[in-house]
């Protein structure tokens, strides 16, 4: 009997040691699946990140109507928006160009149409809105040359627009510096305005940008390697006799201008910076665009961490770690030397103004923030042309940057 009930109890522990064992199998077959789940979603953050990728469309062709030229688009932040735009499509045309908004409902924008459409044009639903507006410099009817300055990574083209006659570019030049997944055409919305106050516009691309050679990964460092193509416009600007120089960056283009004017050996030459919608700090950017993605915090500071280390760089398909600290222009505000124009609108939507602002009031003996209030990423010109062109002009003579004799 006793022999018995010993039996029963050793069944019994070993029943609840197989049980235990079962629970704690079942808890990190779980947990595994849940770390690489985790894994997975950080990878694919941190590589959208820094890999360039197409255009993505973010709106849709609702209607064309040929006999009045105007077009009916699908509403967003960015289409209701008044001004002059671009429009990226797919079938006849490549790319529009759209003007004034003539009517809205809750769900669609009309606009004028200011590239002609024929009746016989298919255009695939699919669009994406931009501020490029101008696509070609030859249709900014100013001279200009088709340049190459040589950097580090190879030959990269640049669009040389003197402000005076061969001989006379001697003054102030502004080296112009697009955003992340955009080309150097972003740029030539300011080219006039720079024109007018009789400065050279030095318009130029960088590493894997698209026109600009490629380097190993074809990857973005965010800034921290793409200022040194920068810094080689600089020094090559300086040899066509450059005295001064002006830095505009948008969007991860103010990341890069400020890189350049911290780290270029040719800093003394720089005389100020004028950055639209600019990164300013990309932790503050990352943690925005992971919370409108409805990402859990945790995951956003993972690929950051995952993107900062040198390790992890063969799967995020990165030349090495981001350096977010050094791109952290809010945390070295007392390093800065030079004057700083900041145009940025409060509901970017993209790159946040937060930055902007703490920059500016960090360093108001250097940085002037001039703010709108719905004027998206990047679309300030397109926006209000008439307040950014008197922005910028306002600032440079201020600075006493403007040519001689140019009209105030």
């Amino acid at each position: 009997m006793k022999a018995s009930r010993r039996a029963v109890a050793l069944d019994s522990r070993f029943g609840s040691a197989a049980a235990l064992r079962a629970v704690i199998v079942a808890l990190a077959s779980a947990l595994f699946a849940v770390c690489a789940a985790l894994a997975v979603v950080t990878l694919r953050v941190a590589r959208r990140v820094v890999l360039p990728a197409a255009r993505a469309a973010d709106t849709r062709i609702l209607d064309v109507d040929v006999s009045a030229q105007t077009i009916t688009l699908s509403r967003t932040p960015d289409t209701e928006l008044p001004g002059r735009y671009g429009l990226f499509t797919t079938g006849a045309a490549d790319y529009l160009k759209i003007g004034s908004v003539l009517s809205s409902d809750g769900g669609s924008v009309k606009r004028k149409l200011l590239t002609e459409v024929e009746g016989d044009m298919h255009l695939a639903a699919e669009a994406a809105f931009s501020g490029w507006y101008f696509q070609r410099p030859e249709e900014l009817h100013l001279p200009f040359t088709e340049e190459h300055i040589h950097a580090a990574v190879g030959s990269c083209p640049a669009w040389l627009f003197p402000a005076g006659e061969p001989g006379e570019n001697d003054g102030t030049w502004v080296i112009q510096i697009h955003g992340r997944g955009t080309t150097r055409a972003e740029c030539l919305r300011a080219v006039p305005v720079f024109h007018a106050l009789g400065i050279t516009s030095l318009v130029v691309s960088y590493r894997n940008d698209g026109d600009a050679p490629r380097t190993r990964t074809g990857s973005y460092a965010l800034g921290a390697t793409e200022w040194r193509d920068v810094d080689a416009a600089i020094a090559w600007a300086r040899r066509r006799g450059a005295e001064r120089i002006l830095l505009m960056g948008w969007s991860m283009g103010g990341a890069i201008a400020l890189q350049a004017a911290l780290g270029s050996a040719h800093r003394e030459r720089i005389a100020g910076l004028i950055l639209d919608s600019p990164v300013v700090d990309w932790r503050t950017v990352l943690a925005y665009q992971g919370r409108a993605l409805g990402l859990p915090a945790p995951v956003t500071g993972l690929a950051i961490e995952t993107l900062r280390a040198d390790w992890t760089a063969p799967v995020t398909r990165s030349d090495g770690g981001i350096p977010f600290d050094r791109l952290d222009i809010v945390a070295r505000a007392g390093e800065l030397r030079h004057p700083i124009l900041l145009l940025h609108s409060d509901d970017d939507g993209f790159v946040p103004s937060s930055a902007s602002h703490a920059l500016a009031q960090a360093r108001p003996d250097l940085v002037e923030l001039q703010t709108f209030s719905t004027a998206r990423h990047t679309k300030l010109w397109n926006y209000d042309q008439e307040r950014w062109t008197d922005a910028i002009g306002d600032w440079v003579r201020r600075q006493g940057l403007a040519a001689e004799g140019v009209a105030s």
